[in-house]
């Protein structure tokens, strides 16, 4: 299989703190970490854990934060594309509460790929699916090329400006920002399926012909932090469709692989080898 991500990847640090911090008040990271992540990161390194040919389309900045991004991605085995641009690399600062719960402080706005990068845009017909996280209209029409896309619900207002239609929009039914229903898209946009995660409570499939809903995996791993669970979770379902796997069953197979990261600190320890 031939599998594309395109989207931002962002440089992480990582660690605990006893509280987010409230106004006025100083928080000390406890053992902290830096590896690279986002909402296209995560999915990507879950992307690159199996046996499918990955493509990375992205962007990095011009300082130390994105030589570390390149240098990562590039002891990968993906084919990776990356526009330079002349700026700050995205920074994220993520905070883990002693119950798990991620707090997230972006620095810089997430850099994206766009359609006017001269980056191979035509590879994308070849690919079996892409996940795409960016935010240029026209660059989901180039990955629309592709056999199965699938959209993070948080790009819906980027997906109804290009004017195509997904096969799969995934986001979490918590967060206000990625829930939305089909009666939210035009007849012409809708897509084939709505997922939406609902974290220990499984998550449901939203079609034409009704809802129908997923189990969590049975047991939730402890002593970790949630980071990253949804994107691990986003990754996996790509791999299972652009393996031809149905919607409902590959929300149910790609479970176990957001879960996974639960039970880790850093979500790129706990990730899960995907396989058919």
């Amino acid at each position: 299989m031939r599998i594309a991500l395109v989207g931002h990847v962002e440089h992480i640090t990582l660690g605990r703190v006893p509280a987010v911090p409230r106004a006025g008040d100083i928080a000390h990271l406890q053992g902290p970490r830096s590896f690279p992540g986002g909402g296209g990161g995560i999915a990507f390194f879950q992307l690159t854990r199996s046996n499918a040919e990955i493509l990375l389309y992205t962007a990095l900045g011009n300082d130390e934060a994105a030589a570390q991004v390149r240098d990562r991605v590039a002891r990968t085995a993906a084919r990776v594309f990356a526009a330079q641009r002349e700026q700050p690399h995205t920074r994220d600062l993520v905070m883990i509460t002693p119950d798990g719960e991620r707090t997230i402080v972006v620095v810089g706005e997430p850099l994206h790929p766009v359609r006017a990068d001269p980056l191979p845009w035509e590879a994308l017909a070849s690919c079996d699916a892409a996940y795409f996280t960016a935010e240029d209209p026209a660059a989901i029409a180039a990955a629309r090329a592709a056999r199965v896309l699938v959209i993070t619900a948080r790009r819906r207002p980027a997906l109804l400006r290009s004017g195509v239609r997904a096969d799969v929009l995934v986001g979490s039914a918590v967060d206000p920002r990625e829930a939305c229903t089909l009666a939210d898209f035009p007849a012409e946009q809708r897509p084939s399926a709505i997922v939406l995660t609902e974290g220990a409570a499984g998550g449901a499939v939203h079609t034409d012909a009704g809802i129908r809903r997923f189990p969590a995996p049975a047991r939730r791993p402890e002593g970790g932090g949630a980071y990253g669970a949804g994107d691990s979770f986003a990754g996996a379902l790509t791999y299972f469709l652009a393996a031809g796997v149905p919607a409902l069953e590959a929300c149910t197979r790609a479970g176990p692989y957001g879960a996974a990261v639960l039970g880790a600190l850093e979500p790129l320890e706990a990730q899960l080898r995907l396989d058919v």
